[in-house]
């Protein structure tokens, strides 16, 4: 196949990246608000949160290996993978209404509910996950194309995104009228409409291009043991486990960090004096209740930026330099927040966008990289194995989850926070606060360590895109 044949149109582009939009409404609520839902309006502890989303997204961990080879091994006239993007659209909706519904039930029915809707629903987003992300090695064997879609895939995250962390909290109170519980349940059933048209619109415009050689023998257990002796694979996997830690335990204390830490009023008067300073009036004038979402709007509309600078930061500089850099810079931004004092306004909104905007390029590259190790596995194997490439990785990322999630719940149980509680005490304040930044910045320093093991770089990316066309331009004719 030619490097030309593998160019994608711009309507592929979009169509594949719906599918990361639609994802992205399950799992920014999943980081920002689930671990708020459940105890402060489902009703359980932040110890049984605890508990349930390590043992849940562990859950999810195992399975995703298995999907993965599942994936490997299905034939069908429309391909490996976008049959299960389609297949599993309107139960993935169905499960996320049913995770924000709260049943009148007493704790340990609401517990139970919990546990059932929340295990299905991460075992089709696994269903759903696997062969989507995958799908972004087989669109294109072209390395830089696979840079410029993985940057059109985020730009559509992050549109998500900014949907969901800066509207949720506007449409839980407008749906709800007062009443949190039917406020989450009908803003995610808006949101689980959404999803549905746009994995069809996944699934209609996309086409598989690179296939593995048609000969190749390949096991569940081969295909692991070739990606356990490749050390870009483990680099990949490290990273990945510690960068998700990261954006789970932050994500998940972030409405704790507004809520009891932050001074609402002081924020307020801040933005509308600053507004009048230099616009000359109050053009956008907030509430107290408007703080969260004007700092996740203003974080995210810098991350977009990041994100669309990414292929080419990536084509001067390298995948791994890029990410290395703008990880180390991340985590120094990340870490500051724990200097800065609750009413110090500016240096909150600040230090935010510079982290954003140092975060932002490394969020295409990542799955983009992913693609680059199932190249660098079959170049080294002879086999081709994506969508283990991309279980594992998955593996990784919902671990990271599991442990980032889970320590939200001990810690805050641990610092002695009290659900439901108006005023926290001063050690609990002070934890939110380290679980906001010293702890999360941790995990990013650990995942630069982890990249100095990644040696794929922009020559041998080259490299790796020519030799294996011939490969596969050969076993086609054969």
């Amino acid at each position: 196949m030619s490097a030309e044949s593998q160019k994608l149109s711009l309507t592929e582009k979009i169509g594949y990246c719906l599918g990361d939009l639609a994802t992205n409404f399950v799992f920014q609520m999943q980081i920002m608000f689930l671990p708020y839902f459940y105890p402060e309006v489902f009703g359980i502890s932040t110890l049984a949160m605890g508990w349930l989303f390590f043992i849940t997204r562990l859950w999810h961990a195992v399975i995703d290996p298995m999907m993965g080879a599942l994936t490997d091994r299905t034939n069908s006239r429309w391909g490996r993978f976008r049959p299960w993007v389609l297949w599993s659209a309107v139960p993935f909706a169905v499960l996320f209404v049913l995770t924000y519904t709260t049943p009148h039930l007493e704790a340990n029915g609401r517990l139970i509910w919990a546990y059932t809707t929340y295990i299905l629903l991460v075992l089709v987003y696994t269903v759903n996950n696997i062969p989507y992300s995958a799908m972004s090695g087989v669109l294109t064997g072209d390395s830089a194309e696979r840079t410029s879609l993985a940057s059109w895939r985020f730009v559509a995250a992050m549109t998500a995104t900014f949907i969901v962390q800066t509207f949720t909290p506007v449409l839980v109170r407008r749906l709800g009228g007062g009443n949190q519980e039917l406020g989450y349940q009908l803003t995610v059933g808006l949101y689980a409409v959404v999803m549905v048209v746009c994995f069809a619109a996944t699934f209609l415009t996309t086409k598989e291009r690179v296939q593995p050689d048609p000969n190749q023998s390949t096991s569940f257990v081969g295909d692991l043991k070739d990606l356990i002796a490749i050390g870009p694979w483990w680099a990949l996997f490290m990273l990945a486990l510690f960068e998700f830690i990261n954006l789970a335990l932050r994500g998940a204390t972030t409405l704790y960090y507004f809520n009891y830490f932050v001074d609402g009023t002081r924020f307020v008067s801040w933005f509308n004096n600053w507004e009048s300073r230099t616009l000359g009036r109050e053009v956008f004038s907030i509430e107290t209740s408007h703080v969260l979402s004007l700092f996740n709007g203003l974080g995210i509309a810098t991350t977009l930026i990041g994100v669309i600078t990414s292929t080419w930061l990536a084509a001067r500089f390298g995948k791994r330099n890029v990410f290395l850099v703008c990880l180390f810079l991340s985590a120094c931004f990340i870490g500051a927040f724990v200097f800065i004092p609750s009413d110090a306004v500016a240096w909150i909104l600040a230090c935010q966008i510079l982290y954003n905007l140092s975060y932002g390029p490394t969020i295409p590259l990542l799955w983009a990289m992913m693609a680059d190790v199932a190249d660098y596995s079959e170049w080294r194997t002879g086999r081709r194995a994506t969508g283990m490439v991309f279980a594992t990785m998955m593996f990784a990322l919902n671990t990271g989850q599991a442990i980032g999630a889970g320590l939200n719940g001990w810690l805050l149980r641990w610092y002695g926070f009290a659900e439901k509680q108006p005023e926290q005490s001063a050690r609990a304040v002070r934890g939110i606060v380290w679980m906001f930044s010293v702890y999360p910045a941790i995990a990013f320093f650990i995942g630069c360590a982890a990249l100095w093991l990644y040696r794929i770089d922009r020559p041998m990316e080259i490299d790796l895109d020519r030799e294996l066309t011939l490969r596969r331009q050969n076993f086609q004719t054969n």
